[in-house]
């Protein structure tokens, strides 16, 4: 029996060993502000890397970066009836601006401090965006508008997990102004692939990519777009998302400009979002019963060296071999950045700190004791292949020179490895053959995937009746694939000729 590091399997309780994960990785920690968390190093230093690396698409898009403020006038909300509804329930208020003591040795609002008109703390920045892009845009040669901004979001959620659903999340949040629906939605899909494109080459995180349902659109958009993940549970997580929201938001922002015949049309807009939450989905993607396993792509430390000392004349040895080695990785490049590599010379065990970072999962762990530095070799320990086949610990003994050959392919194949595994187990999950969803998810089935069914797309009350029916089973649908095959035959739920193929199952 393999002795894992951490207390609990997935198996056993996939919710307590997420959270376990992050605590063993030193991900986060609560904030004592019920939903907010307290990102720590290691994992704010996977958003950083996932930041860099989206950034750069972002900008090859065209897009500018920009910021607009943290708090939105309740007025500017109120212009987009849809939106506001669909927001409503989760926003966060501002309605004082200053405290005073109570004489009783409290703070209170100060009630001469009140906010004329109150102030919402960001949910999402359509509304304020909109305001600036009304003007900024007079003209058609002021099309397409485009910008991006990095920022944090407040939606205060009532079920609350850490990246998962937090009352405060980090984000990007891109947004554009068009002259024509065709121009808009191509832009939608710009943005849609960027997704898919950081998420499997970066976060070695297979997604379906597909257009949401009406019940499933954005508050007040034309329509949506997502990259759905599978976690090892069989749950989706939506994982980015895109929306065309037609004429709509410019109507109510007042995004208009002169064509070139004079005459003057409200603009397209468009929005798109890529949040923390997918570093939640990393960790239930790639996890293992002994931690994380991060991809090397968005690792902050893609090697970590462990010097192997023990308080003797032979540690200086130890620690310049260590030194020389972190000097020869970091001259390499690997994924077109130079190699990001960390001596880890700390005060604990040797042992303490392999386990520690074998949790944070760091791809490549190098330990090197006395005998190594004597013998010009190093002990490699991959984190996707942990532990050999008789469940010993695969720690790999190999002459340091052709290590640091094969370094940057070997991280290479730890990235693929990740993703390819990932991706056998979301396709072996998906069901086509599924007739009774009922049976199919009975009571708290887990590991179940997902169903693909035909659609007919039905609108108004047929639909509010499949989503009731589909509430009672824990389902939602998630998107209908950009890639299915052709409907062919019967809309699973009204019978009626279909149009596409939808995918449902339980999610985050």
């Amino acid at each position: 029996m393999v002795k894992h590091a951490l207390s609990v399997t997935r198996q056993a309780d996939f919710a307590a060993w997420y959270q376990d994960v992050i605590a063993e990785a030193d991900l986060a920690e609560e904030s004592g502000v019920r939903g907010c968390m307290v990102i720590k190093p290691w994992g704010y230093g996977i958003w950083e890397r996932i930041q860099t690396i989206m950034d750069a698409g972002i900008k090859d898009m065209g897009v500018q970066n920009c910021y607009f403020p943290l708090f939105i006038p309740l007025s500017f909300f109120e212009k987009e009836a849809d939106h506001v509804d669909g927001f409503a329930k989760e926003m966060a208020v501002v309605t004082h601006h200053r405290l005073i003591q109570d004489g009783k040795g409290k703070l209170i609002p100060d009630p001469e401090a009140k906010l004329e008109e109150p102030l919402i703390v960001r949910p999402t920045s359509e509304t304020v965006i909109g305001a600036a892009m009304s003007r900024w845009v007079q003209s058609w040669r002021d099309l397409p508008l485009r910008v991006n901004q990095w920022a944090n979001v407040v939606r205060w959620e009532m079920r609350t997990r850490m990246f998962l659903r937090t009352a405060e999340f980090l984000w990007q949040e891109g947004h554009s102004a068009h002259d024509s629906k065709e121009d808009a939605v191509a832009e939608t899909m710009r943005a849609l692939e960027l997704y898919r494109a950081v998420a499997e080459e970066a976060l070695a995180l297979p997604v379906i990519a597909g257009e949401k349902p009406e019940n499933e659109r954005f508050p007040g958009a034309a329509a949506t777009y997502s990259i759905e993940a599978m976690m090892q549970d069989g749950k989706a997580l939506q994982a980015g998302t895109s929306h065309y929201l037609g004429t709509g938001f410019a109507e109510a922002a007042n995004i208009r400009f002169q064509d070139k015949d004079g005459g003057h049309s409200l603009c397209h807009t468009v929005s798109w979002g890529f949040s923390t939450r997918t570093i939640g989905a990393v960790i239930m993607t790639h996890g293992d019963d002994d931690g994380l396993r991060c991809p090397p792509r968005i690792a902050p430390h893609q090697v970590v060296i462990v010097p192997m000392l023990r308080d003797n004349e032979e540690d200086q040895a130890i620690l310049d071999y260590c030194a020389s080695l972190q000097a020869e990785l970091k001259a390499l490049d690997a994924f077109r950045e130079p190699l990001r590599v960390h001596l880890d010379a700390g005060a604990n065990k040797a042992q303490t700190k392999r386990w520690g970072w074998v949790k944070k999962g760091a791809p490549i762990i190098v330990e090197i004791g006395p005998r190594d530095v004597a013998s010009g070799n190093v002990a490699v320990i991959r984190r996707d292949r942990l532990y050999k086949d008789d469940g010993k610990l695969n720690s790999a003994f190999i002459p340091r020179g052709d290590f640091v050959a094969a370094a940057v392919a070997t991280l290479g194949e730890i990235q693929d490895n990740l993703y390819a595994e990932a991706k056998e187990r979301l396709h072996a999950n998906i069901r086509r053959d599924v007739t009774d969803l009922a049976a199919h998810y009975a009571g708290d089935a887990k590991f179940v995937g997902w169903v693909e069914v035909q659609w007919s797309r039905p609108t108004g009350a047929v639909l509010d009746g499949i989503v009731e029916q589909l509430k009672a089973l824990k389902l939602t649908m998630r998107n209908t694939p950009l890639d299915a095959a052709p409907a062919d035959g019967a809309c699973f739920f009204t019978g009626k000729p279909a149009v596409e193929r939808v995918l449902i199952g339980r999610t985050y």
